[in-house]
């Protein structure tokens, strides 16, 4: 049977496909990320609060897409002179002991990758944020409308619309080996004011003029 897939983080890690260009089986889709964007979230932690010099990146260890991601974050704080520090997202006391002792030293801030532990664990992340008053970066807008910083990702609705194409091109007959998995192509960064006034951070006008929305 036929499958398009939305939403994965991973899809040649994860093994649903040979490679991107070519699936090569009967699954095709649209991933949810390029690694890439790892390094925009450390650039835009550094625009948005140019102090931070540490930054804990919190991944998920049991995908293969958070070592891929913490590498792009990694080359990226070279050239910032950001020190950086991984915390696993598992079980929510030990994410929340991990954040309480990085928050022990001042100028730190948060990176919270996308992973779907990540989802599971957001009330808890934007609420430690808030609370040792560390400037955190998202992969994604509602942890944004839950009380977070700032998040830049792709747009959710998006890919689903393009998969409504792909799984009309395999009901007229094409093969998902034959349709290239694709990446997002719309992104969308959120900000969210009050927070950044709670942090006491004034958004830069070229930021705010960036935003696709701003909370206030």
């Amino acid at each position: 049977m036929p499958v398009v897939f939305v939403s994965i983080i991973d899809p040649v890690g994860a093994g649903f496909v040979e490679s991107l260009a070519h699936p090569g089986g009967n699954v095709t889709g649209f991933a949810l990320y390029e690694y890439t964007l790892s390094g925009k979230w450390l650039e835009l932690l550094k625009e948005i609060a140019p102090g931070v010099t540490r930054v804990a990146v919190l991944r998920d260890p049991t995908v293969g897409s958070g070592t891929g991601q913490y590498a792009i974050i990694q080359a990226v704080a070279q050239s910032l002179g950001v020190e950086l520090r991984p915390i696993d997202l598992r079980e929510a006391s030990e994410i929340e002991r991990a954040i309480v002792t990085f928050a022990q030293v001042p100028d730190g801030g948060l990176i919270n990758a996308g992973a779907p532990s990540a989802v599971v664990h957001r009330g808890l992340v934007t609420t430690l944020a808030a609370r040792y008053r560390l400037p955190a970066v998202y992969s994604s807008r509602y942890f944004v409308t839950v009380g977070g910083l700032i998040s830049y990702g792709p747009d959710s609705i998006d890919p689903y619309r393009r998969a409504a194409a792909y799984v009309d091109r395999v009901l007229k007959g094409e093969k998902p080996a034959d349709l290239p998995v694709q990446v997002p192509t719309k992104y969308e960064l959120v900000i969210n004011l009050k927070t950044a006034k709670a942090l006491g951070l004034t958004v830069p006008d070229s930021l705010l003029a960036r935003a696709n929305e701003v909370i206030e």
